[in-house]
């Protein structure tokens, strides 16, 4: 079985989503499926038409010039119809038996026009919907114009594709309430490669030392801060944390939009000296941050975003053995069993926050068994082997074959 999948963009560029592709791909590749892999415009840096890297072969399209090219509108029809002649041509040339368009909308259409001038089947992956992050980013109001014309197009293309896949029962269910058939959705839930992760690393104690945290017990955050990350709150909650542990530190690795905003937040809350902004580390060094760190805080605020979407993080943190605490929205709630796995408080309250967190620290007793059943649940329920092989039947039900013979096809 050979699958075209049609990406917003790839490796080398690191991020959630090309991280989940490689996953995927992989997997696929262990199925003994053929996939062929084409970014959109938006796969910034690349100015080849095909790309080898990491022992992965992709098809590109050229950039978008021209002013127009940042233009609102204008410069997505662009995108799209670029898209669209580059996918037809690499279509023509491997002869795939699927398209398999991965979010946003802009993919899914292309994806459609060709497969219908070809007589292929689509299937449309829905990992997040754009308005929604649009929101948090700042781009878009809920409820604008933009907000619904984009919602009303990636409803357009969900009706007209053969097959949608998401991430989580959460996209799942608004997509239902779109008006789509519930046997016509499957969710191919994110998930972790068990081999990548080591169970309950030791600190660095040197690393530790250079960064001035030595005897200090750790709160920690590690990805891209945007503003639906919610770690203003972890912030706004320290200074409640150290008037009863005094000796916790919170450790934040990473950057991104509100990386500015974060620092001026602590030193106007006088705790300044009490966090640790690393900046971004180099991918191979993010491990040795992941065990400094006693608790990991996933703080998400509550928005439409982060109640339908599943996260990756706190599944990694949960595959090494690591003790986390995370808002109860709707994301969180679907990866992490309250007292189980890990610990909720509730999303958007520092009280809640800053008594999770000394909740757990003062119960170290409990630590083996929360990390072990968080463990547990990653490898039984969350691995992408398993996750993958949901395609199976997706995929088979579009060719005429069994998920058996899909396996071989």
């Amino acid at each position: 079985m050979r699958i075209l999948h049609v990406l917003d963009h790839s490796i080398p560029l690191h991020s959630g989503y090309t991280f989940r592709t490689l996953s995927i791909l992989r997997e696929q590749r262990k199925l003994g499926w053929a996939t062929s892999h084409l970014t959109s415009p938006k796969q910034v840096g690349c100015t080849a038409d095909e790309e080898e890297v990491d022992g992965w072969h992709f098809y590109r399209t050229p950039a978008l010039k021209g002013a127009s090219a940042n233009w609102p509108v204008l410069g997505q029809f662009k995108l799209m119809r670029q898209l669209e002649e580059r996918l037809a041509a690499v279509a023509r040339q491997i002869r795939p038996d699927i398209l398999h368009a991965h979010s946003p909308v802009l993919n899914a259409i292309p994806a459609l026009r060709v497969g219908r001038r070809l007589g292929l089947p689509v299937v449309y992956e829905i990992r997040a919907f754009w308005e929604d992050a649009a929101v948090d980013h700042g781009t878009t109001t809920e409820g604008s114009l933009r907000y619904r014309m984009t919602r009303d197009l990636e409803t357009w293309a969900l009706r007209r594709v053969d097959r949608v896949t998401t991430i989580c029962e959460g996209l799942r269910s608004d997509i239902v309430a779109r008006g789509i058939s519930a046997e016509k959705v499957t969710v191919i839930p994110n998930a972790v490669d068990i081999e990548s992760f080591d169970f309950g690393g030791e600190p660095d104690t040197s690393l530790k030392a250079r960064l001035g945290l030595a005897s200090c017990t750790l709160v920690g955050f590690i990805g891209s801060f945007y503003a639906y990350e919610g770690l203003d709150l972890l912030l706004e909650a320290l200074p409640r944390i150290l008037a009863r542990l005094p000796d916790v530190r919170l450790l934040l690795v990473g950057g991104g939009p509100q990386e500015a905003a974060l620092k001026a937040q602590a030193e106007h809350l006088g705790i300044g000296d009490k966090v640790v902004f690393t900046g971004r580390v180099p991918h191979q060094e993010v491990q040795r941050y992941y065990d400094l760190i006693d608790v990991l805080a996933y703080p998400r605020h509550s928005m439409r975003l982060t109640d339908l979407v599943t996260p990756l993080k706190p599944l990694e943190a949960m595959a090494q053995g690591r003790l986390v605490v995370a808002s109860d929205v709707g994301g969180h709630r679907e990866l992490i069993r309250d007292g189980e796995t890990g610990m909720l408080f509730r999303a958007g309250n520092v009280n809640s926050l800053a008594e999770t967190v000394m909740r757990l620290l003062a119960k170290r007793e409990y630590w083996p068994e929360l990390r072990i059943a968080g463990r547990r649940y990653v490898v039984e329920e969350r691995n992408w082997t398993r996750s993958v092989a949901n395609y199976q039947q997706v995929y088979g039900s579009l060719i005429g074959t069994t998920e058996q013979e899909a396996q071989t096809a």
